[in-house]
């Protein structure tokens, strides 16, 4: 089975994305919920996503109970990785560089984002770097 990181902006997108089952990144949630794809997470990373969608139901874009039930599901249903590799300085910012971490740590093939800066890396240590689109086209050839 293929292992994938989600980015956060990916993972946030899927929340927002929630009630609109016809979106793209409800596809990849649904794609995950449906065992396609193995998602590893790690607990920084997931603490990101926690504190967006915070910020997010705070200021009325998401429910607080999708932003609790999106949580609760990342961290009973991901695998939840271990940071082992260390990763500094290769993306723009830190907490992509923490992105980058999970997914070596993770030993996955895929990391799913849309953020441009690490697209633009293309592949780190082994892990390829996609767009939600991509990803979802290869799990279709699969």
């Amino acid at each position: 089975m293929i292992t994938a990181v989600l980015g956060a902006n990916v993972l946030i997108s899927g929340a927002l994305a929630a009630t609109r089952p016809d979106s793209l990144m409800a596809a990849l949630i649904r794609a995950w919920v449906q065992q396609k794809f193995e998602l590893a997470l790690s607990a920084p990373l997931i603490d990101e996503v926690r504190r967006n969608l915070e910020r997010l139901a705070s200021g009325g874009r998401i429910s607080q109970t999708d932003c609790d039930d999106l949580s609760r599901l990342l961290k009973n249903e991901a695998r939840i990785t271990p940071l082992t590799a260390h990763v500094a300085g290769v993306a723009t910012h830190p907490e992509d560089d923490i992105v980058l971490a999970t997914a070596v740590s993770a030993g996955a093939s895929y990391l799913v984002t849309g953020d441009k800066q690490l697209l633009a890396i293309e592949s780190f240590r082994g892990v390829e770097i996609v767009l939600p689109r991509t990803f979802l086209d290869i799990l279709g050839s699969e």
